[in-house]
């Protein structure tokens, strides 16, 4: 595309975890060839996690304040959750960016799609054909990953400061002073330990997911990563078990639900191995759903790994994207067609 041409819109997606002074650069030449821009906030709704620390609006606080006030009033946001699937989270930034250019865009806008062409996690920009490419080349050695590091092992110093705009490092300082932080530092040192212990993996891993009478059975965790989080039981496969073995031995040790008479309940299996699904490495879940035909739920208990063991009506798992772990809001919507993920915002 010709760097004279205009746009009426330019479309910047990003985790921004957190925005940097790349980004900045990158956001500076969306504004240059578009008379506005939408900033898609990448990985929303989601719990919080230390690849994911800070929330949609903490995002697009920084950004905005970030730009000078004329910038600021140029730009809009749309938050668009992960979906482990190209083709359906392409639809969503779409769908979540033109919604953002609904007031102000013509019709049928020219739409400028900005972005680095850096490594393998670059090739997103291919998934929106109807949209012209703005592709600057990597900023420097400027890296979120980095960042982030520095700061939950309390390393940060000038330099690293130096890597975000003034006012990014303004809210780092603050944001540092809030529970959040303290909390998801003790994830970050239990990832690191883990990590220093056994490896990025592969793992694999087992789930148990049980429905009845409209129900879920999920468990509340007991440690980091993801302490106070609610989780569907599992765990890892041991050396001398099969897959379904494992599952139901983790979810007799979870909830003390034994289900070994109750094979015929399996309905599904899937197995779950995107490689960013979980912070902690690379980890392959095989996921069992058993579907109880039953009008009574059974007592079930928190045991082991679990801090609490608990049923939930099915009709209510859209609305707790916020309180599940990891990825495993979307194991729900996998097996139970969640209706709201499939709302508006994405």
């Amino acid at each position: 595309m010709s760097l004279r041409e205009r746009f009426d819109a330019a479309v910047l997606a990003g985790r921004f975890q957190p925005f940097h002074n790349a980004h900045a650069v990158l956001l500076k030449a969306a504004l240059a060839q578009a008379e506005r821009v939408v900033v898609v906030l990448g990985s929303a709704f989601a719990a919080r996690n230390i690849r994911n620390p800070f929330n949609v609006k903490e995002r697009a606080a920084m950004i905005r304040a970030s730009l000078d006030a004329r910038a600021a009033r140029r730009v809009s946001f749309a938050p668009v959750r992960d979906y482990y699937d190209d083709s359906r989270w392409a639809a969503a930034v779409e769908k979540g960016a033109l919604a953002a250019m609904k007031e102000w865009a013509p019709r049928s806008p020219r739409v400028a799609l900005a972005g680095f062409h850096k490594d393998a996690s670059s090739d997103y920009l291919r998934l929106f054909p109807r949209w012209s490419l703005l592709a600057l080349e990597r900023q420097g050695d400027i890296d979120a990953c980095a960042i982030r590091r520095m700061y939950f092992m309390g390393a940060a110093d000038e330099r690293s400061l130096a890597a975000v705009p003034p006012a990014v490092a303004r809210f780092l300082e603050s944001w540092a002073t809030r529970a959040d932080f303290a909390a998801l530092r003790e994830e970050y040192l239990a990832v690191d330990a883990y990590r220093k212990k056994w490896g990025a993996g592969p793992f694999v891993t087992l789930d148990a997911l049980v429905t009845a009478a409209g129900h879920a059975l999920l468990v509340r965790r007991k440690n980091a990563p993801g302490r106070g989080l609610w989780a569907i039981p599992g765990g890892f496969l041991e050396k001398e078990e099969r897959l379904l073995q494992g599952a139901l031995r983790e979810l007799k040790e979870e909830t003390g639900l034994d289900l070994a008479n109750d094979v015929h309940a399996l309905r599904d299996v899937a197995v779950f191995d995107h490689p960013l699904r979980s912070p902690r490495g690379r980890i392959l879940t095989h996921v069992h759903w058993f579907d109880l035909a039953r009008k009574t739920l059974p007592a079930v208990q928190g045991a082991d790994d679990a801090e609490a063991a608990r049923w939930f009506p099915i009709r209510g798992l859209s609305g707790m994207e916020a309180e599940l772990f990891e990825d495993h809001f979307h194991i729900l919507d996998h097996f139970l067609r969640l209706p709201d993920i499939r709302d508006a915002r994405g």
